[in-house]
């Protein structure tokens, strides 16, 4: 082979392996961000939660659906702590950091409908007897204007009763979800689902589809961690 033509090969070849870097660097970026870094979410809005003043500081982290019985828990905590132990509501602040499989309640009703998540979670629609197409942790049961705070709280059909996800936000809970959960749950949906999707593009249309209210933090485990020694939130696992 010619100096010339051994110049052209090899200049051919490492045009061919810089391609091939630059489409595997396309395909890494498309398929796989497991880890955020602080510049990619809202780093400051937790770090609020983390310096909230309140008196009492509760952090429940929860890993199982358990057909939102950890919803039930929070309630009685706050109840207990308003009623029982006479603490200013404004002097209560309860974080739920939810991760696992309880991580799909902080998602929306398109997200339960596309990917079946009832099916997946072995959720059943009271209203149905169905797996659940929606998210049935989270609206209220009951109106949440202000007159529903002027109830008695041991009425059953008061908002203090309530134990979905909007009513408990209306009292002041601040629902987390984590990024790497939803990272490891998409790749499960695409391969449950048969997907055509790559799970970053899951986990994009599962980010735009949060409900109301909710923060996702990049770990769960570490935003634990930061609640309890930098906050001050009492740890409570359920």
């Amino acid at each position: 082979m010619s100096p010339l033509s051994r110049r052209s090969f090899v200049s051919q070849a490492a045009l061919g392996l810089a391609a091939l870097g630059m489409s595997g660097e396309a395909q890494r970026t498309a398929e796989a961000q497991l880890v955020w870094k602080g510049s990619e979410w809202k780093l400051a809005e937790f770090q609020k939660l983390v310096s909230h003043p309140a008196r009492v500081k509760q952090v429940f982290d929860v890993t199982q659906i358990t057909g939102g019985k950890f919803l039930n828990n929070i309630k009685n905590s706050l109840n207990g702590l308003q009623f029982g132990f006479d603490i200013p509501k404004d002097q209560i602040k309860i974080a739920a950091g939810l991760h696992g499989p309880a991580n799909l309640t902080n998602y929306d009703d398109y997200i339960w409908s596309k990917y079946r998540i009832g099916e997946w979670l072995n959720v059943t629609d009271p209203a149905t007897g169905k797996p659940a197409v929606r998210n049935i942790f989270y609206p209220a049961t009951h109106a949440l204007g202000a007159a529903a705070f002027a109830q008695d709280p041991s009425e059953e059909k008061s908002v203090y009763q309530d134990t979905s996800v909007q009513a408990l936000e209306a009292r002041g809970v601040q629902f987390l979800s984590c990024h790497t959960a939803i990272e490891e749950q998409a790749r499960i949906l695409v391969k449950r689902e048969k997907l055509t999707q790559t799970p970053e593009e899951v986990v994009r249309e599962m980010l735009a589809h949060t409900v109301p209210g909710v923060l996702v933090v990049a770990s769960m485990v570490a935003a634990v961690a930061l609640l309890q020694t930098e906050g001050r939130f009492a740890y409570t696992a359920v």
